[in-house]
């Protein structure tokens, strides 16, 4: 048999449910980052409520919330340069909501996707198209002066168009230039005969290098072989001086060589395994090398 729940107990639970139900609606939390805009009944309010607990509010409020956080959005076109040539740009918008305008986000315009699709997409499009008359080339999209004048020109016309209407704008970054694909090919072939010239240039130098050193090492074998010739021919001059010396010693000494050849006789004479031959017994001079001196 079930029991039945006391009127006591039923009373009070039902006013605590009824005090949160209806208490809740008095404050509202707004996160970090974020602010909320009010309505009553469609009616937008005029005064955002910003992070944090705001109490006490219009219990009636029905409360939409803004990321006024710093966010990117990505956009992709295609540019037209003077040539009439399509180039694809893509691009990155660094941004944010000014929250003390998004009273006027929420009636005019409505939510940050909507922002998106009717102010800033539109606006950037027609901003690229526009700088893109500016260029006489498709390929003077790689310059890096045109880069950063274009990246400045997107700032400042998106900046000022947006702030307006309650988005910030803090820069305009090019991710991505993407150019016809037959002008990509005559780049790239470009380039391939550029660094084919380079090669040549530096084959070039190392082989001017090399014959400079060659040049070098014959230089050096020259001089080295003058100096040896030179060498010799001092050894020879000092050969033939000293040849004639002595030949002229000769001449007015005969005795000069018998006494060389006694010197040479003696220093064999002192080897064991020599042996000394008479030539002639009955000569004045038996002995073998005493006979040079004689006039023949």
């Amino acid at each position: 048999m079930s029991q039945k729940i006391p009127y006591t107990v039923i009373i009070p639970v039902a006013i605590v449910f009824l005090v949160l139900a209806v208490g809740s609606r008095f404050w509202v939390s707004v996160p970090a980052g974020h602010v909320a805009v009010g309505t009553l009944f469609g009616a937008v309010q005029s005064d955002a409520y910003g992070e944090g607990l705001n109490i006490p509010v219009n219990p009636l409020l029905k409360f939409h919330k803004f990321d006024i956080r710093e966010k990117t959005h990505k956009e992709q076109a295609q540019v037209p340069s003077q040539d009439q040539l399509q180039t694809r740009i893509d691009v990155s918008v660094q941004y944010r909501l000014n929250g003390a305008m998004a009273s006027n986000i929420l009636k005019e315009t409505g939510s940050i996707d909507n922002m998106l699709e009717v102010q800033l997409k539109p606006k950037l499009r027609s901003l690229l198209r526009e700088q893109g008359k500016s260029i006489k080339r498709a390929e003077d999209f790689f310059l890096e002066e045109t880069q950063e004048k274009l990246q400045a020109d997107l700032t400042g016309g998106l900046a000022e168009y947006l702030e307006p209407k309650g988005i910030l704008v803090s820069a305009v970054l090019i991710r991505d230039i993407s150019l016809p694909p037959f002008i990509t090919k005559a780049i790239e072939a470009k380039k391939e005969r550029e660094q084919e010239v380079e090669k040549q240039k530096a084959e070039l130098e190392r082989y001017k290098t090399e014959q400079q050193q060659l040049i070098a090492m014959a230089e050096a074998q020259r001089k080295a072989a003058e100096e040896e010739a030179q060498q010799r021919r001092l050894l020879a001059d000092a050969q033939a001086y000293e040849i004639e010396k002595i030949n002229t010693a000769i001449g007015s000494n005969p005795n000069y060589v018998k006494l060389q050849s006694l010197e040479a006789l003696k220093a064999i004479s002192k080897d064991p395994a020599s042996k000394i031959y008479f030539i002639d017994s009955n000569s004045p001079q038996p002995l073998p090398l005493m006979h040079l001196s004689d006039k023949q």
